[in-house]
């Protein structure tokens, strides 16, 4: 039943998020690798994906082999390892909000990278409430994601500051009726903080413009589609702060957090503190 050949490919179907990205990540075509997961179901005797055009997400079922396949693949290595007499690498999964992503933490993420070549390091990049999901649910071994503030233990934490922001030198949107909100996909936690501040105070609104990266955003604000609730950190030369005048509503702060899986590989303890003495640092020069 459990083909470790078979396991490989699901795993890197969940990993990365679609049979396409699946293929190229173990070198087979999106129709092996399909065959691969059909054959798995076969044996299994029941759905392991529900499939909406690319999309894909686990069912129950598939939720429940992940935690084994990984287990299973992991012996696998460490066998093959002991019988060769070749060291299995240490596989660690962190997950990071796409704005970090674009900044100074991935010179951090690859100095750790030189400075542990036995570890091998996936990152992925998400929306934090996927990040969050994520981690519960053994697909990452680190994750610094936003949240609302102390909303439970973790390895680090620290504010971050909200500011509404507008394009520098276009038109101002911030008096316009309904106002026109750039924002990242639901599931964001600023879009939420800025449409629940925005109703609270009785301003219409309107999603102008989203996008699930940064930099989508930050264009679209520096063209002037409307405007943003951002971390005052991600704001470009491009961008300026609305004030009191555009009748914005203030925003309480959020917090960005650090935390590991329990039974992470040790070298998560590592990576943690690396990350931690950057945020640190970033803190110091955001006060």
């Amino acid at each position: 039943m459990f083909d470790i050949d078979l396991l490989h490919s699901f795993v890197s179907v969940v990993d990365a998020g679609g049979f396409t990205r699946a293929g190229e990540k173990v070198h087979r075509s999106q129709s092996t690798v399909s065959q691969q997961i059909r054959r798995l179901e076969e044996a299994v005797g029941q759905p392991l994906f529900r499939r909406e055009g690319r999309r894909v997400e686990l069912t129950g079922a598939g939720e429940t082999l992940l935690l084994y396949a990984r287990r299973l693949l992991s012996l696998a290595a460490e066998a093959k390892a002991a019988l060769g007499g070749v060291p299995a690498p240490v596989v660690l999964r962190l997950g990071i909000p796409e704005d970090f992503a674009v900044t100074a933490l991935t010179g951090v993420i690859a100095a750790f990278a030189r400075a542990e070549p036995q570890v091998r390091l996936e990152v992925r990049c998400d929306l934090s409430v996927a990040l969050t999901d994520g981690l519960e649910r053994g697909r990452y071994d680190v994750i610094l994601a936003k949240r609302e503030p102390g909303a439970g233990p973790v390895v680090a934490a620290w504010p971050e500051r909200l500011v509404w922001i507008a394009s520098r030198d276009l038109p101002l949107a911030g008096t316009q009726d309904p106002l026109p909100l750039v924002t990242f996909l639901p599931g964001c936690l600023y879009r939420e903080r800025a449409i629940r501040a925005l109703e609270g105070a009785g301003r219409r609104w309107r999603i102008a413009y989203e996008s699930p990266n940064l930099a989508g955003v930050q264009a679209a604000i520096a063209g002037g589609l409307g405007v943003a609730l951002m971390e005052a950190g991600t704001i470009a030369p491009e961008h300026r702060i609305l004030g009191p005048a555009e009748r914005l509503p203030a925003i309480p702060a959020t917090e960005l957090f650090l935390t590991r899986r329990p039974g992470a590989p040790a070298a998560a303890q590592v990576l943690c503190a690396s990350i931690a003495a950057f945020c640190d640092e970033r803190c110091k020069k955001a006060a």
